[in-house]
């Protein structure tokens, strides 16, 4: 996988939301309508489109979730079920300041469903998110992850218009570290032994991003 896990809960805790479904953590109750995610563009290697989540999905999102390797870099520490999964999907908005969230899935220029991407931890008062991607193994090292993070941008500055995105990337996770400086995210603090992966505590990276606007 590529970069941070966003569970399917609260601050990435097992238990779903009653109202409306949540990947990050806890936030006031400010609303505002905001257009329905569109697939975004495809064009050259590496190439991807950001589409909402079908209940087709449920699968891909049961292995992802349950993939203990990725426990280790959010909170989550206990298997999700297909019914809370599927409840997930369901209750989905597409409306970022009424999830707070937006869960997109990633698709390469053949259709096949390659990763997910998400804006998790929206924060409207200041106009930012928390950004991770998740590329599958077997699609690992092609592009897409560069591909998908450069469409979130793209979506999060244009549709959005978010002033800012961040991640929080493991220090150990070379690629994403790297994958993250390409694009033009800065580290700006080390945050030590924040993640436990089971075996001991490891530090991680505060990576940011400004999204000026497009000239």
């Amino acid at each position: 996988m590529t970069n941070t896990r966003h569970p399917t809960s609260n601050t990435q805790q097992p238990t779903p939301n009653t109202t409306t479904p949540s990947l990050g953590e806890g936030w006031g109750g400010f609303q505002h309508p905001t257009p329905q995610p569109p697939p975004l563009g495809r064009a050259g290697v590496g190439s991807v489109t950001l589409r909402a989540m079908e209940p087709e999905d449920l699968q891909l999102l049961y292995t992802i979730e349950n993939d203990r390797q990725l426990w280790c870099i959010g909170t989550a520490n206990v298997p999700y079920s297909r019914y809370l999964l599927r409840d997930f999907i369901e209750r989905q908005t597409g409306d970022i300041y009424t999830d707070r969230q937006v869960r997109l899935m990633v698709e390469n220029t053949q259709g096949e469903v390659v990763g997910m991407a998400d804006l998790t931890d929206f924060n409207p008062s200041h106009q930012r998110a928390e950004v991770g991607i998740v590329v599958l193994r077997s699609h690992q090292g092609k592009g897409y992850g560069a591909a998908a993070l450069q469409q979130l941008e793209n979506y999060a500055r244009e549709t959005l218009h978010l002033h800012q995105l961040y991640a929080i990337v493991p220090v150990a996770h070379t690629v994403s570290v790297s994958l993250f400086a390409r694009l033009g995210y800065t580290t700006n603090t080390t945050l030590h032994e924040w993640l436990h992966n089971g075996a001991g505590y490891q530090d991680a990276l505060l990576m940011q991003k400004l999204l000026l606007p497009c000239e």
